[in-house]
């Protein structure tokens, strides 16, 4: 579904007749540029590398979002214990303990609860575990997207859509926008103010 509805048409600027397939193309170019499936509330999977010494990974694509009913935007998150390094672990013992069970390494499941998160930056701060061993890998599968699409997205979609027309000569009302017409014309329908309006929800990594 397009990010701009016909009621919103003439607030932006366009005459009522755009068609439909005029505002899924600027639609898509929009999730293109900005390197995720979509900007409404969306369901991702990412898998991190955890810093030595660190405890907390950031996400890609943000906000992260609660979709009702849930209370967390995390759907479930799992970590990988690392292997200790010499000196790491207080307590002499602690590492044949650990080796016993076969813990470095294994995948264990985190309690969302525990996580402390930022919802503006992606960023997760993980808690220590009791065992003592810290963590060097997560997989996350989140929820992160605009419940709501704010008005520099609205005026992106709709100036794509004049710089199309104006691309195309005018006729683009009379034909339909297929993939490669998207893809030949992409540069130039995305110019420096539309990507000036989607900056902030551009995605730090592919994905």
């Amino acid at each position: 579904m397009g990010y701009l509805q016909p009621t919103q048409y003439a607030s932006y600027g366009l005459a009522a007749d755009v068609t439909d397939d005029m505002i899924t193309m600027a639609s898509a170019l929009i999730d293109a540029h900005c390197r995720r499936v979509s900007l409404n509330p969306t369901q991702y999977t990412e898998r991190l590398r955890m810093v030595a010494g660190s405890q907390t990974v950031r996400l890609s694509h943000l906000p992260l979002t609660v979709v009702a009913p849930a209370t967390l935007p995390f759907v479930s998150i799992q970590a990988r214990y690392a292997k200790p390094r010499r000196g790491e672990l207080v307590f002499p013992l602690q590492e044949e303990v650990l080796w016993a069970f076969s813990l470095p390494g294994a995948w264990t499941t985190v309690d969302p609860t525990t996580v402390d998160f930022v919802a503006e930056t992606g960023e997760l701060v993980f808690p220590l575990n009791i065992l003592g061993l810290p963590y060097n890998e997560v997989e996350v599968v989140y929820t992160a997207g605009l419940a709501t699409i704010p008005d520099p997205i609205l005026c992106a979609c709709a100036q794509i859509v004049k710089n199309a027309e104006a691309t195309t000569g005018g006729n683009v009302k009379q034909s339909k926008m297929d993939t490669m017409t998207m893809q030949y014309f992409s540069n130039s329908l995305i110019d420096a103010n539309v990507e000036a309006m989607l900056a902030p929800w551009v995605s730090t990594r592919l994905g």
